[in-house]
């Protein structure tokens, strides 16, 4: 039912945005998270994420967007047994609102500011330590940002705060919420 309200909330919001500036953004970028849960050492590698987004405004503008995510670490526990690599997938559904600070959305060169919040949804795990079925889904957070834009080209760099933890039972082990930080570039039109 949540997820129902927040398609639908996003749908009614980006109607109302229709008849301002809409820029069509594909991007393919690198994504650093880290946890941050007791007991145990877990330290973030690289993923990367392919997807796009909407903007919808000229100086003031609403972006919802979707992207296939890849994430990792490395997770050592207490007793200092080996290390095991745990990576998760699935689709980040980014919904930002932004100011153009410098220029706007017909601008050559631009520069933004963002924030908004996100989910993400799994749809699996490539390793036996983190199975899918233990792995909380869906994940919410919260992101800021900024953006440059340079004729088509546009970069955005940003950091996220999970408000969910990453698995759903903590008795074992408790690798708890996520913080992330996300580098994403690609062309807008």
């Amino acid at each position: 039912m949540k997820k129902f309200l927040l398609v639908i909330s996003a749908i009614v919001v980006g109607m109302s945005f229709s008849l301002a500036q809409t820029q069509i953004k594909p991007g393919i970028g690198i994504n650093a998270t880290n946890v941050t849960g007791d007991g145990a050492d877990a330290k973030g590698q690289v993923g990367w994420q392919l997807g796009a987004s909407v903007a919808f405004g000229e100086k003031f503008y609403f972006e919802p967007g979707v992207f296939y995510q890849s994430s990792s670490f490395e997770y050592t526990d207490i007793n200092q047994g080996p290390a095991t690599d745990a990576s998760y997938h699935g689709f980040r559904i980014p919904v930002a609102v932004g100011l153009d600070v410098l220029g706007n959305a017909d601008s050559a060169f631009g520069l933004r500011i963002f924030g908004g919040g996100s989910t993400f949804i799994v749809t699996g795990t490539s390793d036996e330590f983190l199975d899918k079925d233990l792995v909380e889904s869906p994940q919410w957070g919260v992101f800021a940002g900024a953006g440059l834009d340079i004729a088509i080209f546009y970069i955005d760099a940003s950091y996220q705060w999970s408000l969910t933890n990453v698995q759903k039972d903590v008795d074992q082990i408790d690798l708890g919420k996520t913080k992330g930080f996300f580098l994403t570039a690609g062309l807008r039109f």
